[in-house]
């Protein structure tokens, strides 16, 4: 119940508050996912790399990375070709469960669960997830309505490429960002995950659960909140590592569908009304999921 009243709720509050405003106000869901996908995510991922030490252990979980995004989109195109999916809805599935939460969902429960030394594993896992996300998310978001050549292009398009590519610049090449630049960029990082959170909540006000599909839906968190972490359980027995980085990996890839994959889908409307569905359904479920997992790898 701790986890739920000082973790879970605080994000469902935010989801409210954004459902809350789409329903009276009606605002165009695009031009406000516009500005958090081009202005306030850039700055954020900016700030993530050019703060983030980078040691030996990024190497291990990069690996770790690349190996379990590569299981998740493996069973999401077996099950495209079995269920005859066309591109845009296998697109629309692989955002929902290729990609978790590790940040503003999964960083507080592994602080909360493991410590500063585990918190430590997540902030470092975190920075690979965006690095991941910004460039398979946007790839993935774009191919299911535009093709492949137009994928490509859109991700050399966002702004969050170069933010990453300048950022490990002047991080590897010791540059010192200038004082005032860098209280602008962390002002609108600060406010990123909030404001992606309230798109996600707008974008669930036009959703109906009569109208959710459900088969879809299922099948989205069931490989998310366990098909994922029992691929991570397998990969960190193969991959050598501490024990506690092992848990915190475990936990994190256990995390439910990341929020700014919504913001994606409603750019480059790769099924945003089912990636949403799926995010919602997810979160909702991990109040379940994760304490269990929790009792587990504690």
């Amino acid at each position: 119940m701790s986890v739920f009243i000082q973790v879970v709720l605080p994000v469902l509050l935010i989801f409210g508050a954004g459902y809350l405003i789409q329903k009276m106000a009606r605002l165009d869901i695009k031009s406000v996912s516009t500005i958090a996908l081009y202005i306030m995510l850039p700055c954020l991922v900016f700030k993530t790399f050019y703060n983030a030490e980078l040691n030996s252990e990024y190497l291990m979980m990069l690996v770790f990375s690349i190996l379990l995004l590569a299981a998740i989109l493996l069973i999401n195109k077996v099950a495209a070709k079995i269920k005859g999916y066309d591109t845009s809805m296998e697109s629309g599935l692989i955002l929902s469960t290729a990609f978790m939460n590790s940040g503003n969902y999964g960083a507080p429960i592994i602080l909360f669960a493991f410590g500063d030394e585990g918190f430590v594993y997540s902030v470092s896992f975190l920075v690979l997830q965006a690095i991941i996300m910004n460039f398979f998310g946007v790839y993935y978001a774009a191919k299911g309505t535009s093709g492949l050549k137009m994928a490509v292009i859109s991700v050399l398009k966002m702004p969050p490429t170069y933010a990453v590519l300048i950022a490990l610049v002047m991080n590897l090449g010791s540059i010192t960002m200038p004082e005032n630049l860098m209280s602008s960029v962390n002002l609108l990082a600060d406010a990123t995950i909030p404001m992606v959170m309230v798109v996600l909540g707008m974008q669930l006000a036009g959703i109906s659960v009569k109208s959710m599909e459900w088969t879809k839906v299922s099948y989205a968190s069931i490989v998310r909140l366990v098909a994922s972490p029992i691929i991570a359980f397998a990969l960190t027995l193969v991959l050598p590592m501490s024990d506690l980085m092992a848990s915190v990996l475990i936990v994190s890839a256990a995390m439910p569908s990341a929020a700014t994959t919504t913001i994606y889908a409603v750019q480059f409307n790769a099924k945003p009304e089912l990636v949403s569905s799926i995010t919602l359904m997810t979160t909702l479920f991990s109040v379940v999921t994760i304490p269990i997992l929790l009792t587990i790898f504690i």
